[in-house]
């Protein structure tokens, strides 16, 4: 999957540690509502093009994982600020 790699040459390896790390920081950077988001732009970073096939949940379980993932934020992050700014989508 990865056999380009070793045929990169430092430049190139350069640029792709660079865009990574642009693209991981801008996920690790996401706060408020775009904790909750599809993230397609970040797998986007990857060289293999492909189009994922996810599966939605129904809606019941679908929220029950928001909040599951909320919770877990409590726990791992308990000193961030809290917001109650709305969602404006």
């Amino acid at each position: 999957m990865d056999s380009d790699v070793p045929e990169m040459s430092r430049e190139q390896l350069m640029t792709e540690i660079i865009k990574l790390r642009q693209g991981i920081r801008a996920h690790r950077d996401a706060t408020g509502h775009d904790l909750c988001w599809h993230h397609p732009a970040l797998w986007a970073l990857l060289p293999e093009k492909v189009d994922p096939q996810i599966a939605i949940p129904e809606w019941s379980h679908f929220m029950r994982g928001c909040i599951t993932y909320r919770e877990s934020l409590d726990k791992q992050a308990p000193q961030v600020l809290r917001t109650d700014e709305p969602f404006s989508g």
